[in-house]
C-alpha cells in the first residue's frame, strides 16, 4: 500500500480533459476491467447492458444539483462570486467567497438586477470558508434558479448551454454542488433496457460537497482529511441490498459517491443500515470493501482522492497502467469524461 500522493500522479494532456458532455449521454467511451483476468475491453457506454446480469443491483446517487454558484456585489461596486458548499438552516449557508478578503463582518452582497437576493457575511471560519445569511422575497429555491450558475469545476471552461446536462436523468432530492458525473452516462431509455433485464435499480443520497473541489495537500496521504458530507440510506435501498447480498448477487455502485454512501453505512456483521448522517470516510488502497462489488466511474484527477478510492477496488499499479491506456486511446477525463467499468 502507498500512501505518498506523488504515486497517484500521472501526466494528462490538456485536450483530454471533456469539455463538454457526449451526446447522446450514453455515447461516451467505456472501458471495460475484468478483475478476475485482467482484460480490458473498449467499447460504449450503452453497451455496459451486455456486462449487466439479472439479479444484479445498481446502486445509484440519486442527488439533485443546485445552481450554486453566485455572483453578486457590494455596495462600493466590487463584484463577488460566492459557492453555495452546505446548508446550515434555511436562510444560512457555508459558502467560499472569491475574494474573500473583499468582504468583512455584517457586510452584504447584493444578487440579481433588483437585489433579489441580499448575503450578509456572519461568520469567518477556521478553514477559510465564509457564513452567510441570505435575505430575498419568495423562497430561496426559486430566486437560485433565476440567479444562480451550474457549479462547473474549474478545469471546465466552456460555458455549459444545457443546465440539465449536468443533472442526472434520475435526480430526485438534494443540495449537491457537484454533480455524481458516473451517472451522467444514463438516460431514461438505457436505464429501462437495465430494468428489464432484471437488474434491480436502487436509489441512495450523498450531497456532494467540498471535497469535490479540494485537492490532497499532504505528501501523506493518511494526513489527508476528507470534507463531510451528509447521505442517506434509505429503507427499502438498505432492504434490496441487503436481500441481493445474501444470496450472493452483485452489488454494483455508480461512481464514488455511492460508494462512499454504502461503505460509510454498514455494522459489523456486513449488513447496510438505513440512515442519514454525515460521513467523511476515506477509502483507499488497503480498504476492504464491505458492500460494493463493481464499479461504474469517470477517469479523475491525478493525486486526489478519487483516483486513491479506485485504487483501492484495483491495484494502484494496475489503475495507472489503465489510465496510461487510456490516454492513448484518447478517452476524455473527468467530469464530462468517458467512463470505466470495474467488475
Amino acid at each position: 500500500m502507498s500512501t505518498y500522493l506523488s504515486d497517484y500522479d500521472f501526466f494528462l494532456p490538456d485536450n483530454l480533459i471533456g469539455q463538454s458532455p457526449r451526446e447522446p449521454r450514453d455515447h461516451s467511451k467505456l472501458m471495460l476491467i475484468n478483475k478476475k483476468n485482467n482484460s480490458i475491453e473498449h467499447k460504449h457506454f450503452y453497451d455496459i447492458i451486455d456486462y449487466l446480469t439479472a439479479g444484479d443491483v445498481l446502486v445509484r446517487n440519486s442527488t439533485k444539483v443546485i445552481p450554486a454558484r453566485i455572483f453578486g456585489h457590494k455596495d462600493t461596486g466590487g463584484v463577488l462570486e460566492i459557492l453555495l458548499i452546505k446548508r446550515i438552516d434555511i436562510d444560512t449557508w457555508e459558502c467560499l467567497l472569491k475574494p474573500a478578503k473583499k468582504l468583512k463582518l455584517n457586510q452584504k452582497v447584493y444578487i440579481g438586477q433588483n437585489n433579489e437576493l441580499i448575503a450578509e457575511l456572519l461568520e469567518i471560519k477556521e478553514d477559510g470558508n465564509r457564513v452567510l445569511k441570505f435575505y430575498y422575497k419568495g423562497t430561496f429555491e426559486e430566486n437560485l434558479d433565476k440567479l444562480g450558475n451550474m457549479p462547473l469545476p474549474p478545469y471546465i471552461t466552456e460555458n455549459l448551454k444545457d443546465k440539465n446536462r449536468y443533472q442526472t436523468v434520475y435526480a430526485i432530492k438534494g443540495e449537491s454542488v457537484a454533480a455524481p458525473t458516473a451517472g451522467l452516462h444514463f438516460t431514461d431509455e438505457l436505464l429501462k433496457k437495465i430494468a428489464d433485464k432484471g437488474v434491480e435499480i436502487v436509489d441512495v443520497f450523498l450531497e456532494v460537497g467540498l471535497g469535490t473541489f479540494r485537492p490532497v495537500q499532504t505528501e501523506n496521504v493518511l494526513e489527508h482529511k476528507m470534507h463531510e458530507e451528509i447521505f442517506e440510506i434509505p429503507e427499502e435501498s438498505a432492504n434490496i441490498i441487503n436481500k441481493a447480498r445474501s444470496e450472493g448477487r452483485r452489488i454494483i455502485s455508480v461512481g464514488t459517491t455511492a460508494t462512499r454512501a454504502l461503505e460509510s453505512s454498514v455494522d459489523d456483521n456486513g449488513k447496510l443500515i438505513a440512515q442519514k448522517r454525515d460521513t467523511g470516510i476515506f477509502i483507499y488502497p488497503g480498504y476492504k470493501f464491505k458492500i460494493v462489488d463493481a464499479l461504474i466511474t469517470n477517469f479523475h484527477l491525478p493525486k486526489s482522492t478519487l483516483l486513491m478510492l479506485v485504487s483501492a477496488l484495483y491495484e494502484r499499479e494496475k489503475m495507472l497502467e489503465i489510465y496510461k491506456i487510456a490516454i492513448q486511446e484518447k478517452y476524455h477525463f473527468f467530469s464530462f469524461g468517458d467512463a470505466m467499468f470495474i467488475y
